[in-house]
């Protein structure tokens, strides 16, 4: 009889320990949520104001001394008048909906009716009978409540940021501190290197590609003579920044709209089959291309990413939630005994960008070192 497979006692603790330490850890960013989202979305402005301050020092003839301040301002600012265009066009959109009820009323008995026609169905319903079988007041009362959270979330974002960047002049003192030895030192710092490159490479990619997307939809929506258009375009280039989800909302919002404002159904298959035409080029060709070796994040786990950190942290988690997959894997496979988590990761199996900015052997870096310390 062959005999059992002894596991060792120290692997088995560890991993145990590892598998109630993750359980742990979800269940403390979960209910700690309140206070790490605007943490979370304050070092996410942190890294675009450090990435933004190093563009205008070697792409812009501003002073390098003025450098931060202009990217602080710019990134302040585009965060405030985000948060600003998105309540004011949403209040527009609402009260202009209000206001064409008695014209809307008609379009949507219209719509169902086509719409039961077009699959053989008898007995449509009306939309007065759809609506009153929704509670109004409770879902009006759900949205007034989101609004009212986002605008205290973001003055927590913004008081967050201000004690990051207070803290931030102390960071290399603390580096100092914590890696003493030179050589480790280094290693740290190339960690830190490749996680910021990470997600300012995709900041850059889809902020790029978002602009290039809004220009097309804009043109798109202007010829059909969609109202709201600069709003549903702000939209795209908000949701841009949720993988899989943003691509559906960019793609079907403005067509819905269309549907309800015009009498004809032909605007809306415009705008539907423009937009998805749109987004299939970009999401095909033009990102992969800019996209490089900076996003290389197997789909899956871009899609689990994006249902975890969803579920945990609502709507911010899903904004983060690609640059938090970016940095797990950038940590990840730092370590010897979690760097085949990091291959899971990858889309490629190589959780480095090049292979030549994988840290060395250990084995080098112990030959290494002693010299180092020795001479300090």
């Amino acid at each position: 009889m062959k005999p059992p497979l002894i596991v060792p006692t120290s692997t088995v603790s560890r991993n145990a320990v590892v598998l109630i330490a993750t359980i742990a850890a979800g269940a403390a960013v979960y209910w700690l949520r309140d206070i790490l989202t605007p943490l979370a979305m304050a070092i996410f402005l942190l890294i675009m104001i450090d990435g933004l301050k190093r563009w205008i020092e070697h792409r812009t003839p501003v002073p390098e001394r003025w450098a931060g301040l202009s990217a602080l301002i710019v990134v302040i600012l585009g965060f405030l008048a985000s948060i600003a265009i998105i309540v004011q066009g949403a209040r527009g959109f609402f009260t202009q909906a209000s206001e064409d009820t008695v014209l809307l009323g008609p379009r949507l008995d219209q719509i169902l009716a086509d719409t039961y026609r077009l699959f053989d169905m008898p007995g449509a319903p009306t939309a007065s009978e759809l609506i009153g079988r929704i509670d109004v007041s409770t879902y009006f009362a759900t949205v007034a409540m989101q609004a009212q959270g986002a605008v205290t979330g973001a003055i927590f974002v913004m008081i967050y940021l201000g004690f990051l960047m207070a803290s931030q002049s102390g960071f290399r003192r603390k580096l100092v501190g914590m890696f003493p030895d030179r050589g480790s030192r280094s290693e740290a710092m190339g960690v830190f290197q490749r996680v910021r490159g990470g997600v300012e490479g995709y900041l850059w990619v889809q902020a790029v590609t978002g602009v290039l997307i809004c220009a097309v939809a804009w043109v798109l929506m202007r010829a059909v003579g969609l109202q709201n258009a600069e709003f549903w375009t702000f939209v795209i280039f908000v949701v841009g920044f949720i993988p899989v989800l943003g691509g559906a909302v960019a793609g079907l919002a403005p067509p819905l709209a269309a549907l309800v404002q015009f009498e004809s159904y032909w605007p809306a298959l415009i705008l539907l089959i423009g937009l998805q035409a749109i987004l299939f080029i970009s999401g095909n060709f033009l990102q992969p291309r800019m996209q490089g070796d900076n996003q290389n994040i197997d789909p899956v786990v871009v899609l689990l990413s994006l249902a975890l950190w969803g579920h945990l942290w609502g709507v911010v988690g899903m904004f983060l939630s690609t640059p938090l997959a970016v940095m797990a894997m950038a940590v990840l496979a730092e370590f010897k005994g979690s760097r085949w988590m990091a291959i899971l990761l990858s889309g490629d199996g190589e959780p480095y960008a090049d292979e030549d900015e994988s840290p060395p052997p250990k084995a080098k870096r112990g030959r290494v070192n002693p010299p180092q310390s020795a001479g300090r």
